[in-house]
């Protein structure tokens, strides 16, 4: 792999491997409302929130970390107004108080922030306003969570961006493939491997063990290692669904995000850690694993996008599946066929908004992923064309991304019609 290459993998991961606390989605929310304090100069009296229906869909059942048990739109635009700190970016909320908490439920409860639905072509977009006497603000973000576009004061453009209508993140995506991403994996230094990946390590397993020991939704990793800890696999899915499953019910534990997700971030990463350990694989043939997990994980999703009616799980367990057989050995065309076996299984898996279950979710797609494992190891795939499999592997992850992002539009539509109703 040439350096100009090698630098933009390692650019890849840099911006897509960043730590956010919570639901990515109400912690986007927050980060625009502390931005749109910080312009109108001063606490609003009155908000409205215009949000996509992905949006919409993915702050509803959610509980914000740092809020005391809040959920809802209404709920992080106020944390964010009253008690975040944009400095934080997706950490916004990591310094909330009591007495901010309680304002941020006053608000509310007056009902002095508006919630719309915002008409839009891009799943992840909204636009926040605020007023207080006769001045006012608006920041309007759009593609990526903290894309800022549009930034006005007292109807005035104070900032603007094309970005609407582009990828706001500079490193280009388009050089991903499944060859290259395996000779990166391979080949990328070290000690800059290590840099990257020391606080997805530590974070996202902190995040897990704390799933495990505390009493967080359904406590599915709990009851998975009552059922079966004595095996590999159970570990795996019990540590990666007590992460998410804390994430989701208000841990205020950062996790580092994958192509937007913490859900993503946890699901590629932590049980090709929890594998490494277990088969006490070294510092470095791990790094190397999470890396190739992890520009997976990218990979696929540029393809879908940030937001659609596909549910993240299903990419970011297929590729922990890939990596594991990169840990055990497999050969390229091993690990080919366990990204098709997977994909050949559970691309149907909707998302119907961040919530508790989507642990579930996670367990159920890292079963299948490890399934898709096992047969690719013993020389097992299913052939092109079966179902939506393709020629090769890149085109199926292509048409399955084209199926998440455009097929599943009026999917997307109809789950937010049943949620809100």
């Amino acid at each position: 792999m040439d350096t100009h290459m090698m630098e933009t993998y390692l650019a890849i991961l840099r911006e897509e491997l960043v730590p956010a606390m919570g639901c990515t989605e109400p912690i986007a929310l927050s980060y625009a409302a502390a931005q749109l304090r910080k312009t109108l100069g001063m606490e609003p009296e009155q908000l409205k929130a215009l949000c996509s229906g992905n949006i919409i869909k993915n702050v509803r059942c959610v509980q914000i970390p740092n809020s005391g048990g809040m959920k809802g739109i209404e709920a992080a635009v106020a944390l964010g107004v009253f008690g975040g700190n944009a400095d934080g970016i997706m950490e916004v909320l990591e310094s909330v108080t009591e007495e901010q908490r309680q304002k941020a439920r006053a608000f509310v409860s007056e009902g002095r922030c508006e919630v719309t639905l915002l008409e839009s072509d891009a799943p992840l977009h909204f636009i926040l306003e605020g007023q207080a006497g006769s001045h006012s603000a608006l920041i309007e973000v759009c593609h990526e969570h903290t894309n800022v576009i549009r930034m006005e004061k007292d109807g005035t453009v104070i900032s603007r961006s094309s970005a609407a209508v582009q990828h706001s993140l500079p490193a280009d995506r388009s050089i991903l493939n499944l060859d290259s991403i395996y000779a990166f994996a391979n080949e990328a230094p070290s000690e800059a491997l290590n840099v990257l990946f020391e606080p997805v390590i530590r974070m996202n397993i902190d995040i897990a063990c704390e799933g495990l020991s505390g009493d967080y939704g359904l406590s599915i990793g709990k009851v998975l290692m009552e059922v079966h800890a004595d095996h590999i696999e159970t570990r795996m899915k019990a540590y990666t669904a007590a992460a998410s499953e804390a994430r989701m019910d208000g841990c205020d534990m950062p996790v580092i995000i994958n192509s937007g997700s913490g859900n993503q971030g946890i699901a590629s990463t932590v049980p090709v850690i929890v594998y490494c350990r277990e088969k006490l694989i070294g510092r470095e043939k791990m790094v190397r694993a999470l890396a190739f997990s992890s520009l997976l994980t990218i990979y696929q999703k540029e393809f879908i996008g940030r937001l659609s009616a596909f549910c993240g799980a299903v990419s970011a367990c297929c590729a922990s599946g890939a990596a594991i057989t990169y840990l055990a050995g497999g050969t390229m065309e091993q690990i080919r066929a366990t990204i098709d076996n997977t994909l050949a299984n559970i691309p149907g898996i909707i998302c119907d908004g961040a919530k508790i279950s989507c642990a579930a979710k996670i367990a159920t797609c890292l079963d299948a992923a490890m399934m898709a494992h096992h047969l690719a190891m013993r020389g097992k795939a299913y052939q092109a064309y079966t179902g939506i499999l393709r020629q090769n592997t890149g085109k199926t992850i292509s048409c399955v991304g084209h199926i998440g992002r455009v097929g599943m539009k009026e999917t997307d539509r109809d789950i937010l019609n049943i949620m809100l109703t």
